[in-house]
């Protein structure tokens, strides 16, 4: 056994945990399912095995050398290869992993590794020429988009990848979007200047068109399809090119770079000159500091502009946001990543130069938000903290403002995928990973005790000066949970493993905030909600998998909604001995449809001014439960409430009425109201786009048409039409399978959730028809 470890060894196999011990990390692959033992040996290995860094190197670095980023991208725009080949040339992996073979860092839950794509997001930490980098690596999916939301909610910084051949494509506006309401500083990197149909100016272009910002040019590709070799850098005015005569097998490690010369070519060199003199003129229109500079001594010489002065005009210009570097490689090739990651550290900001005003309200105190939890079999739930504020320790206990409890850190550790290292503290500024934490989930703020929490209310009510709305709550800003569009019965095989299920779907839960469990009040059975079909697959392949459960699951169905059309006015009176007392409860309400902009998922309840002062503030929860409850379930097809404005008019109560028979007859009442509005149901529409060849183009028009769709707009990529388009939900099931057929298989699609709209009366008998077994 010693020898064919060694021969291992040779071979350059990464050790993903145990780094100095190579025989306790072949016994983990013998036995585990996640490794393919047959492939290992199928794969070429470029090097012979260096030394692998350790991350105790980096434990508390400088806070302004610190960069927390994200890598975001529609989904196969090369994220997770590009995420590989950083941790590569950081120097944290021996071998340049590979999607297809299934052995990248950051993919590395089985589901993941055999779709080839990323489920969840995940952690790695390094350092890159004296900077400490925390990267998180994105879904690109969809279904997947709240793994996206957390992520970004917590970063300074983030990676935007794109398809060179393919521009902004739909999700890339998402995650655009999300980074725009979060503000978070972006480079773009346009990826896989490799492939055929690679265009470098298209997709400037594109981002230029679709996404509204104003690129900088920081690099010219030398190249394009199989002829890329290099890049020229405009800053420094130099060519880098990546071994001319290498290999397939090349790992990208060995590179030239030497200033341009007139035996370069008269056209690179004024390609060159052009794009240097036009970044100099876009900063300076965007930067005051450097238009000075240049307009004071260089005017007349743009040549003499510095390459340190223009980055640091380019990195004012990148933290204010009025505008994006841009950068290009093929990081599949093994090109351009590490003048990616130099970007990163220059460009992208630190900790300490984003504002969080909040912040300052607790000093050197502790105040970290927790953005993530997933479920360790041996160490139970690990809650991923990004920390504000102040020094984590392990062994300490913290209060969690949400959940109003005190828990104990027992452990503290830093991310690495799925391999972790035990620290023992952690600054401001940086992400961790903590055990012990039982139950804070997602968007849960952490501090010291809560007292410090009662403290920085105080601070920030003074600081402000006006009183704080949530003076005992003053808590950092969650992440909003998208509602779910997808719903099916699960079954476990036998009612003995109910229990186990249950269990299930709670760690499940806890981990991915946008999957909603509920129970059928009428059948008892149990309802999983999802964002998508690949969403709920994946739920159900990790139950049987992970907690070794044979589920069942029911058809999938359409999550609609319901609203009301007119207002209307109702009053109950519940009147019920319970015991030997007496609960007595009238009340009158109103509903009326909400007009304002946008879409209301929970109702909207205005209670008079006298209510509200006759009442307790308990008797006030208790009626917006009430009519909460009230909403969950709609008179028609029992589907959620939503878009409604509820006004309480009159409320009597008989002394020592409970409380909840308060709620009740509030609900009641309500129940009563919306049954008298005119409801409406409500369908998902959905923003579709389809990328497909122009020849196939008919085809595709037509079944949409069949699919109540509604065409926007026919645009064209390169030789490719794309179709933009919105199609009721509930016409789209299975439609992977019908686009595939209908192609040949040359077409891809997305799907996005645009808004709920009202269904036609036809289409409303159809379904109620269907939902009541009468077709």
């Amino acid at each position: 056994m010693r020898w064919f470890v060694m021969e291992l060894s040779l071979f350059g196999i990464r050790s993903r945990g145990c780094r100095s011990c190579l025989p306790c990390w072949w016994f983990k692959v013998a036995h585990s399912s996640r490794r393919n033992i047959k492939g290992i040996f199928n794969r070429k290995y470029s090097t012979l095995p260096g030394d692998i860094k350790s991350l105790r190197t980096i434990i508390n670095p400088d806070i302004s050398k610190i960069r927390n980023i994200g890598i975001m991208a529609h989904i196969d725009a090369g994220k997770t290869t590009t995420t590989e080949r950083i941790l590569y040339y950081a120097g944290y992996t021996r071998t340049l992993g590979d999607v297809d073979d299934g052995d990248t860092v950051t993919d590395f839950l089985t589901q993941e590794r055999e779709r080839g794509i990323t489920i969840q997001s995940a952690a790695v930490t390094f350092d890159w020429k004296t900077h400490r980098i925390n990267l998180i690596d994105t879904p690109g999916h969809v279904d997947f988009t709240i793994e996206v939301e957390r992520s970004l909610r917590v970063l300074d910084g983030a990676v935007a990848v794109f398809d060179a051949s393919a521009g902004v494509e739909a999700q890339t506006l998402t995650v655009w979007r999300q980074a725009d309401k979060h503000h978070v500083p972006r480079i773009c990197f346009l990826n896989k200047m490799d492939k055929p149909r690679a265009s470098f100016s298209y997709s400037i272009e594109s981002i230029k068109e679709k996404l509204k910002v104003k690129p900088l040019l920081l690099q010219l590709p030398i190249g394009t399809g199989k002829t890329f070799k290099g890049v020229v850098d405009i800053v420094t005015n130099e060519k880098v090119l990546w071994c001319p005569n290498s290999t397939d097998d090349d790992d990208g490690t060995v590179f030239s770079r030497d200033p341009l010369t007139p035996a370069d070519g008269h056209e690179l060199l004024k390609e060159a000159r052009d794009a240097r003199y036009s970044l100099i003129e876009q900063v300076a229109d965007l930067d005051d500091e450097f238009a000075e500079l240049v307009l004071e001594g260089l005017s007349e010489n743009l040549d003499a502009v510095s390459a340190e002065n223009l980055n640091a005009a380019i990195r004012r210009v990148t933290l204010a946001q009025t505008a994006v570097p841009i950068l290009c490689g093929s990081a599949l090739k093994n090109k351009g990543v590490q003048l990616l990651m130099d970007a990163i550290t220059m460009y992208l900001p630190a900790p300490n130069e984003c504002q969080h005003d909040f912040i300052r309200s607790y000093g050197s105190d502790l105040c970290a938000l927790a953005f993530k939890v997933v479920h360790d079999k041996q160490r139970g739930p690990l809650v991923f903290l990004r920390i504000y504020s102040g020094t984590l320790k392990p062994q300490s206990a913290v209060y969690n403002i949400n959940k109003n409890c005190t828990e104990r850190m027992s452990r503290l550790l830093l991310p690495f995928a799925d391999q972790q290292i035990e620290i023992p503290a952690l600054q401001a500024g940086n992400i961790a990973l903590t055990v012990g934490l039982k139950q804070t989930a997602t968007g849960d703020t952490i501090v010291s005790s809560k007292s410090l929490a009662a403290a920085a209310a105080r601070r920030a009510e003074v600081g402000s000066g006006k009183r704080h709305i949530e003076q005992e709550r003053p808590v950092l800003a969650t992440v909003e949970i998208p509602e779910p569009v997808f719903f099916c019965t699960i079954e476990p095989p036998s009612m003995a493993k109910q229990l186990d299920l249950d269990h299930a779907l709670a760690c499940l839960q806890r981990e991915d905030p946008s999957l909603k469990v509920k129970i059928d009040s009428d059948s008892g059975q149990t309802i999983l909600c999802g964002m998508g079909e690949l969403h709920i697959e994946i739920i159900h392949d990790r139950i049987k998998r992970e907690y070794g459960i044979e589920t069942y699951l029911g058809p999938l169905q359409v999550a609609y909604r319901e609203t009301i059309m007119e207002s209307s006015n109702s009053s109950d009176t519940l009147d019920r001995t319970v015991g030997d007392k007496r609960n007595l409860v009238t009340t009158e309400l109103s509903v009326r449809p909400w007009l304002g902009e946008g879409s209301k998922s929970i109702p909207l309840i205005e209670i008079s001014d006298h209510i509200m002062e006759q009442f307790s503030t308990e008797t006030h929860r208790a009626i917006e439960n009430g009519i909460k409850n009230s909403c969950l379930q709609g008179p028609l097809l029992r589907f959620p409430v939503q878009d409604v404005v509820v006004t309480l008019h009159s409320l009597s109560i008989h002394p020592g009425t409970s409380m909840p028979m308060i709620s009740a007859c509030v609900s009641r009442c309500m129940q009563k109201a919306l049954k008298q509005a005119r409801i409406q149901v409500l369908e998902p529409v959905m923003n579709l786009e389809i990328t497909v060849d122009e020849n196939r183009l008919s085809v595709v028009l037509a079944d949409l048409a069949q699919r109540r769709g509604n065409i926007q707009e026919i645009q064209n990529r390169l030789d490719n039409g794309v179709v933009l388009a919105s199609v009721p939900l509930a016409e789209m099931m299975g439609y992977s399978t019908v686009l595939r057929t209908l192609t040949s298989g040359n077409a891809t699609f997305t799907l996005e959730l645009s808004s709920y709209e009202r269904m036609s009366p036809q289409d409303q008998n159809t379904l109620f028809n269907k939902m009541m077994g009468t077709m």
